[in-house]
């Protein structure tokens, strides 16, 4: 199985793939309903032409959420029920979900897909991962467990706080002495906050690496997983429109993509046009192998980002692939009393203070029917409640021109609040 996509020797070589496979690819999404009629006009044979690639159409998230499960099924799935191995959730956490049908062949390239994280971020025989995702029909936890033994490293299959209770995983992890954790960065945040109720200290534990995905890795949350685990920390990206696309290499500096599986374009979001490398865009995907099912071209995933040919990595992973940076982040607003405030702007602010463990921002209506913002922080252990306070309250007016309501909560409350949710809500919403 670790042969099924033997890395390409050279970067001519990916060229030359990408070239075969987008034929394939293209003559595959002729078969599919959608596409009737609306792909007769491009020359099969002229593809590499910016200008004939670029006519084919762009599928969206949005356009599939008009159809209900037997329509897309009917407009996108070219496999026969016999070839059928598995059903893939998309990853949104908002919106009616997608899932998508995945051929044996696909399960074995996705599978091809996850493994390749292992030897890239230097995990290897002798290492023991810890693995926090849920474990179910979206194929993030399922599949990167599945694929670690093929490249002999050893795998816990532990699954998300919800299957098994977060104290407990931290038992494990103290137990069975993993060398890896691989889990959402919310959830790598959550397991220090359990521990530190119980007086543990994780940065002391056996883990040395922490592998995040699923969730945006803002620098602040980098810093406090890095500092807290005593580990080095990196950021992978996939998606179950094509499988894991990529991951980190030890210059930190992007995600390198695996460009011989996935076509990868930066096109601008308002003329469709495609990008040169450095220009920000919204991404656009073309699986090359685990299309066997779904034949997406041209997939919008809707991150923006930008391309960029060579990055800082060493080694084999920085040689052969380019890499994309996210230039942007999709998030939510609080909008108090006329100011905007961004969540993931407040996320970094708040976890940039090493004295707090984890917070929430709940936004309420008081008794006066004036919209408030209570920050509710759980403070590590040793520090002083008093100051910590008054420093939060005034950076927040400081930096955010709003005033808080601040709480002191004992430590290990959110983390059972968090305790039943997949990706912590730190956001709340109980305006009247």
């Amino acid at each position: 199985m670790a042969d099924l996509l033997p890395l390409p020797a050279s970067r001519d070589e990916i060229h030359h793939i990408q070239s075969e496979r987008k034929k394939i690819a293209f003559e595959r999404a002729k078969t599919a309903g959608w596409y009737k009629g609306k792909l007769d006009h491009i020359p099969a044979d002229e593809l590499e032409d910016p200008g004939v690639w670029g006519q084919i159409p762009i599928i969206t998230k949005d356009i599939l959420r008009t159809f209900n499960h037997s329509e897309f099924m009917d407009n996108f799935n070219v496999a026969r029920a016999t070839d059928i191995a598995e059903y893939w959730r998309s990853g949104g956490t908002t919106g009616k979900p997608v899932f998508y049908p995945r051929t044996f062949e696909d399960v074995k390239y996705g599978l091809e897909s996850w493994a390749r994280t292992f030897p890239a971020i230097n995990i290897g025989p002798g290492d023991l991962c810890h693995i926090s995702f849920p474990l179910g029909i979206h194929p993030a936890g399922q599949i990167w467990a599945r694929s670690a033994h093929q490249m002999n490293v050893g795998m816990n299959w532990v699954g998300a706080g919800n299957a098994v209770p977060s104290e407990a995983q931290v038992d494990l992890i103290l137990a069975l002495k993993p060398t890896v954790l691989i889990s959402m960065s919310s959830f790598a945040l959550h397991l220090i906050n359990v521990a530190d109720t119980k007086g543990i200290d994780l940065s002391e534990s056996t883990i040395s690496i922490v592998i995040c995905s699923a969730e945006t890795l803002s620098d602040a949350k980098r810093e406090k997983l890095a500092l807290r685990w005593g580990a080095e920390v990196y950021d992978v990206f996939g998606m179950s429109e094509a499988g894991l696309m990529g991951c980190e290499g030890d210059a930190h500096d992007g995600i390198h993509i695996w460009s011989d599986m996935y076509y990868c374009e930066v096109i601008d979001e308002k003329t469709g046009e495609i990008l040169p490398e450095g220009q920000t865009g919204t991404f656009c995907v073309t699986p090359l192998f685990s299309n066997n099912a779904t034949p997406f071209l041209r997939w919008n995933s809707g991150d923006i980002v930008r391309m960029i040919e060579h990055g800082n990595s060493s080694g084999t992973i920085g040689e052969l692939f380019p890499m994309i940076q996210h230039a942007a982040r999709t998030t939510g607003f609080f909008k108090i009393r006329g100011v905007n405030l961004n969540h993931a702007e407040f996320e970094d602010f708040m976890f940039r203070n090493q004295d707090i463990n984890d917070f929430q921002a709940v936004l309420e209506t008081g008794e006066d029917d004036l919209e408030n913002i209570r920050v509710k922080i759980e403070i590590k252990r040793g520090s002083d409640e008093t100051k910590v306070t008054h420093i939060v309250n005034a950076e927040i007016k400081r930096v955010f021109e709003v005033s808080a309501l601040i709480e002191v909560l004992e430590l290990g409350s959110l983390a059972k609040a968090f305790e039943t949710s997949i990706k912590a809500p730190r956001f709340v919403d109980e305006r009247q």
